[in-house]
């Protein structure tokens, strides 16, 4: 499906899609959905109008972006100075260094200022939802961002409806997207939306990529927060994990502590946002994680040592957790340096064949 473009195809009109970088970035904020519409373009038949990617800064005096990794990106133009229509606006990440800049206001009023009208559809990349929640562009509307800034996001913009499972959501004609990868999946999406799912598939195999990735934001990240030293859950913790495999209900747990469980309960809910059967539950699906990832022990054995009671009994707790199964977070999860055969892959399939 590949198609080599002439300069007897230039009269084509291109969607223009322009990818503002702000202050460290991840490359792979950036340059995972450039890649993304610059191979669209390519697989394109030569009669249909394909893409023109800009890589642009959110003012003129940053041209110059430098990224986590050091590298500094030259943007071709600020973003502000585009003069021709752009079709598709996409805020790349935000470390949060230039959020509250004054020099930055110019670029906050150009966004506040995006409609429909004058932009087909914008979208956000991790942290770029933060951009656009500060422009007034998600209010009343959907959004997501990486997973560990949701609650910052809710916090900081109340009025943005924030879904934290996600890889990418849209609401009207605004997108946005969890982190870093998240935003090949999004840019994926508007390939196919754009030009169908074949030209989306061909992209993303040649990316060697899921068209649709399979599972949620919710796998990556941690059910149970870093908690300050003094705080109870964090005393308990280690007390938790070498009695997981045991009973543990508020009169043992207070015992433990010599406090009245009512006394007990309401510390630990007052200090962790909880209850501690909820935070028990937590901690034992993370222990599951870590054994699922890191061993061969068997689901049942799992089970057994974090308290999760049979499979079937684990099976729902992972799924309300996580959204996924034991086996298909073993699958998805386990060490990268463990040498997996295609029999192995292929195993929960050719058992039931």
């Amino acid at each position: 499906m590949n198609h080599v473009r002439s300069e007897a195809d230039s009269h084509l009109t291109k969607k223009k899609v322009v990818i503002v970088v702000m202050s460290g970035n991840t490359l792979l904020n950036f340059a995972g959905p450039a890649d993304v519409f610059t191979y669209a373009d390519k697989c394109l038949p030569a009669s249909v109008a394909g893409y023109d990617v800009v890589i642009a800064s959110p003012t003129a005096v940053r041209k110059k972006v430098k990224t986590s990794s050091r590298m500094e990106i030259h943007c071709q133009c600020c973003v502000s100075d585009i003069t021709t229509p752009i079709d598709t606006l996409i805020i790349a990440g935000n470390d949060f260094a230039e959020l509250n800049n004054p020099a930055d206001s110019d670029f906050y009023k150009w966004l506040s200022e995006v409609t429909e009208h004058n932009i087909r559809r914008v979208a956000s990349i991790c942290g770029g939802a933060f951009s656009l929640a500060k422009a007034g562009l998600l209010n009343g509307r959907k959004a997501t961002t990486h997973w560990d800034l949701s609650e910052r996001l809710k916090k900081s913009y109340p009025l943005v409806h924030v879904d934290s499972n996600a890889f990418f959501t849209n609401d009207g004609n605004i997108y946005t997207s969890g982190g870093v990868s998240s935003g090949i999946d999004l840019a994926l999406a508007l390939v196919e939306e754009d030009h169908g799912k074949d030209i989306a598939i061909t992209v993303a195999r040649k990316l060697v990529f899921y068209l649709s990735r399979p599972g949620f934001q919710t796998q990556f990240g941690n059910l149970l927060p870093v908690y300050e030293s003094s705080n109870i859950a964090e005393k308990l913790k280690s007390w938790f994990t070498e009695h997981l495999h045991e009973p543990l209900d508020l009169v043992r747990i207070a015992g433990h502590l010599n406090m009245s469980t009512r006394n007990f309960t309401r510390v630990f809910h007052k200090q962790t946002g909880i209850s501690p059967a909820k935070f028990i539950e937590k901690l034992r699906v993370e222990t599951a994680r870590k054994y699922l990832e890191d061993t061969d022990i068997s689901l049942e054995k799992i089970a057994e040592r974090c308290g999760l009671g049979n499979l079937i009994s684990m099976r729902r707790t992972f799924l309300r957790h996580l959204m996924t199964t034991p086996s298909d977070y073993r699958r998805a999860f386990r060490t990268s340096l463990k040498d997996i055969g295609i029999e192995e892959l292929l195993r929960p399939n050719l058992a039931g064949s």
